[in-house]
């Protein structure tokens, strides 16, 4: 299924989370719609084994990390957050504009009670000229979203067990990606999720891939990925022979922080099985690493890829403390 439809189902192992492209595919017709369009979605709040909790697009569907959510520059999203925990919680975004009715803060008391069903919305918008010959910036970037009020009154109980996830706003003209991958660094965790069992991200040959990178906890971590690079602007991408943008291959990521970019899979150095990784070096050897398969462009498996997993799964990952939300069962969830 393209990730330009709507997904609902839960991630497979080493599948990125699902997408929420909302109001239909975000391809040329959407573009040529009028700025200003509100899409409707239900986001489902769900418990998940080994104390966890997620969102999810239906019930019974919810990952960590949740859904990509999308919009474009001048629209906006109505969501309907449904509660099925015994937990007050919340969603509360970064990067785009809210009433105090929509903060996903108990300061504001916005929030859902266990059980509760509750509407927030989020409004984009262009950027626009300011005086001085300035402007003041528009709202599309590479954002998350998060609870805000499970456990204490900023959730950071919530962020522990896993309700965040990716908001992206577009500009119309942007170009969109093959997959997507939601990495987040949470604590001494990638996606709850310490090595060898953090999220195996695959892709073939020449496949335009995003990368939406997260932080959260109260851990300072660098995400680098191996083999590939991307201008440090909006998009990762540059806009021409001119564009001063650095390019680079590892960046910080902080709590609260995001960022993202596109690369094509394998570009310049083939196939293979490339690593991810926090490049704080006792994170990485604690466990905070990752697989990015790129497969052959025909999808099959590249000479010498399967070993390097195996080396994966077999290398000891030594955490230095065991961290409140690591789950006990195996799963992957990207």
């Amino acid at each position: 299924m393209s990730r330009r439809t709507l997904l609902a189902g839960t991630a497979a192992a080493g599948a990125a989370a699902p997408v929420a492209v909302l109001g239909g595919a975000l391809g040329e017709g959407s573009r040529a719609r009028a700025a200003g369009a509100t899409r409707r979605l239900t986001l489902y709040a769900e418990a998940l084994p080994g104390g966890l909790f997620g969102y999810g697009l239906a019930p019974g569907r919810a990952t960590v990390p949740g859904p990509v959510l999308e919009m474009y520059e001048g629209d906006s999203l109505e969501i309907t957050l449904v509660n099925t925990t015994n937990q007050r919680l919340s969603i509360h975004p970064h990067g785009v504009d809210y009433s105090t009715d929509s903060d996903g803060s108990p300061l504001n008391a916005s929030y859902n009670d266990p059980g509760e069903t509750r509407t927030y919305v989020w409004r984009s918008r262009e950027m626009f000229a300011a005086a001085g010959r300035r402007f003041m910036p528009g709202s599309a970037g590479y954002w998350h979203y998060h609870d805000h009020a499970m456990g204490t009154d900023h959730g950071t109980l919530g962020l522990a067990r896993g309700l965040y996830g990716a908001l992206i706003v577009r500009r119309r003209g942007d170009i969109l990606p093959d997959k997507q991958f939601t990495v987040v660094f949470n604590d001494m965790m990638i996606n709850n999720r310490t090595a060898p069992n953090t999220p195996m991200f695959e892709a073939d040959l020449g496949q335009r891939v995003e990368w939406i990178a997260i932080g959260h906890g109260g851990t300072f971590h660098t995400f680098h990925l191996h083999a590939h690079r991307w201008a440090d602007n909006r998009t990762g991408m540059l806009e021409g022979p001119a564009d001063p943008s650095q390019v680079i291959d590892n960046k910080d990521l902080n709590p609260g922080s995001s960022f993202g970019f596109q690369v094509l899979a394998g570009e310049g150095v083939g196939p293979g099985a490339w690593m991810y990784h926090c490049h704080v070096q006792f994170h990485s050897d604690g466990g905070m690493a990752g697989i990015f398969l790129v497969r052959n462009a025909d999808g099959s498996m590249p000479a010498g890829a399967q070993a390097a997993i195996d080396r994966f799964h077999e290398h000891g990952h030594h955490p230095h403390q065991k961290q409140q939300g690591q789950p006990h069962d195996h799963a992957h969830h990207g």
